[in-house]
């Protein structure tokens, strides 16, 4: 019994040191960073390992730029929130058919299509974007197509800093985080569910708002989170699709300060203050999954 108890914390202990290495001991230089100094003569970061020795000064600035009378800093927070919000209901409206398709329809060809979904992965971001600035740019593929291969006057300027354009790369790029967690919420609904609430006279609507969509609750929530937080940090498709400081997100303002002589620290302040805000939904989504977890 003493070995069994054991035997899980011991197996758990190369995870916990890999957790410390790469996460914690980062996070404490972002730490000793954004309460650090800034060398007068250089202008570069210099951290400050004693806690007892931080500064709040470089914290009081960012503070200041977001909610001061200079808050140049609130524009791109706003308008990161609202192309968040716009991309994953996007991302949501495309997974669901998909996950359900796959899920319900795919039959014997359910790998296949699994491969499919997970095939973008293994192309790197950069290139995947790299292949939409090709689509986009003004002698591209979706040009030639709305215009007919040039025979009506519709040529659109799709990378000159278009909010459109920035959200639309953004639902490319995460869609399939949002597909596959829906998936595996939707595979795990018996198909006797659905034909009990059939024979009990549920409409085709019905079915789907009484058995399906509480059911997938889970997969729905996942899919969020997996899609939302990478996207709040997301500065590199902005720079491609973009490059505009009038569709600037947290992301770039993060990057345009880390590269900026002096506003390291401020960076570091900055994206502990985006880590904090984040780090609300994912602890109320493992809370709450594992309540239900203890319920069932």
């Amino acid at each position: 019994m003493r070995r069994s108890r054991l035997l899980w914390p011991v197996l758990g202990m190369p995870a916990i040191a890999w957790m410390a290495v790469f996460f914690l001991i980062p996070l404490y230089v972002v730490l000793c960073v954004a309460f650090g100094k800034v060398d007068p003569v250089f202008r570069s970061a210099i951290p400050v390992w004693n806690p007892l020795e931080w500064s709040f000064t470089q914290l009081g600035i960012v503070v200041d730029r977001l909610v001061g009378p200079d808050n140049f800093y609130l524009p791109p927070v706003l308008r990161t929130i609202a192309y968040v919000l716009i991309a994953v209901a996007a991302c949501l409206l495309i997974a669901f058919p998909v996950a359900w398709f796959t899920a319900r329809h795919a039959g014997k060809h359910k790998a296949l299509v699994l491969t499919l979904l997970v095939a973008p992965f293994w192309i790197s971001y950069m290139m995947r974007m790299l292949a939409w600035v090709n689509l986009l740019q003004n002698d591209g593929w979706v040009n030639k197509v709305i215009s007919l291969n040039g025979l009506l006057p519709t040529e659109q300027a799709w990378l000159s800093g278009r909010p459109t354009t920035v959200i639309l790369g953004l639902i490319y790029g995460y869609v399939p985080y949002m597909i596959l967690p829906l998936f595996a919420a939707l595979d795990r609904i018996s198909p006797s569910l659905l034909e009990a609430a059939r024979d009990l006279g549920a409409g085709g609507f019905d079915v789907f708002r009484r058995v399906i969509l509480p059911m997938s609750i889970p997969g729905v929530a996942a899919g969020m989170l997996l899609v939302c937080l990478p996207m709040m940090g997301d500065y590199f498709t902005n720079d491609l699709l973009s490059g505009s400081p009038g569709t600037s997100m947290i992301g770039n303002l993060i990057n345009n300060s880390i590269t900026t002589p002096g506003q390291s620290g401020q960076a570091a302040a900055l994206l502990l203050i985006v880590l904090v805000v984040l780090s609300a939904p994912m602890i109320w989504y493992t809370r709450s999954t594992a309540r239900s977890e203890v319920r069932s």
